[in-house]
């Protein structure tokens, strides 16, 4: 099978979605990092978006991360990162598309806001994702992960933004909440993984980057 080719760009949680899924598949692939604030001309061909992370495989261009994940999984179906019970599978998707539109809106509107109203009110609706997220874990799962005792793009999905939520903590003063003990272990589950530790960002490097929001 062809070999994929993924553009990413260093600190892009997007792109760091695609990379774990890719290394937990044990996918071989090469990695072209580009700087955002100077897109070359030859992405801009390929990225209709002009957003990364975008992968190349054989005659194929894929964009968005959540449908490149499901490429992969379709792709590369060992090991599976998606339930074969068509219930699950629906459970996991769902859960996906709650990060997309239910917990990382949140994330970019609060470090952008700079009036006080404007961040109570994104603060709060974060936090409200934030408690559904730990009903969910209790929900869906009685092992680390979202899903079981393996990880699945449910978690790879959510990982990236929750990751950073150093930055919403250090500039808004954001936490996640101590009774969130599920989400609490599960963060620390996914920062003990091998393809995390590979693709994640300092800290530090972080907070740095998203002082253009703040």
């Amino acid at each position: 099978m062809a070999q994929v080719d993924i553009v990413s760009a260093g600190t892009c949680p997007f792109a760091q979605r695609t990379r774990m899924v890719l290394l937990e598949k044990g996918i071989d692939f090469s990695l072209t990092e580009i700087d955002l604030d100077a897109k070359p001309d030859w992405f801009l061909e390929i990225s209709p978006y002009a957003k990364v992370p975008v992968i190349r495989h054989g005659d194929a261009i894929v964009w968005e991360s959540a449908v490149i994940n499901e490429y992969l999984e379709e792709a590369y179906p060992e090991p599976a990162l998606l339930p074969r019970d068509p219930v699950r599978r629906a459970q996991a998707r769902i859960w996906i598309d709650f990060a997309n539109t239910r917990m990382v809106p949140h994330v970019y509107k609060m470090m952008l806001r700079q009036d006080e109203e404007g961040q109570a009110l994104h603060r709060r609706r974060l936090t409200e994702a934030v408690l559904a997220m730990e009903q969910g874990l209790r929900d869906l799962s009685s092992g680390p992960y979202w899903l079981g005792t393996e990880p699945s793009l449910v978690d790879f999905t959510f990982f990236p933004h929750v990751q950073r939520f150093v930055a919403l903590t250090h500039y808004r003063g954001f936490t996640i909440p101590a009774s969130c003990e599920r989400l609490l272990h599960w963060r620390e589950t996914m920062f003990a993984r091998p393809s995390v530790q590979a693709t994640r960002a300092p800290d530090a490097v972080l907070i740095r980057n998203w002082a253009k929001y703040a």
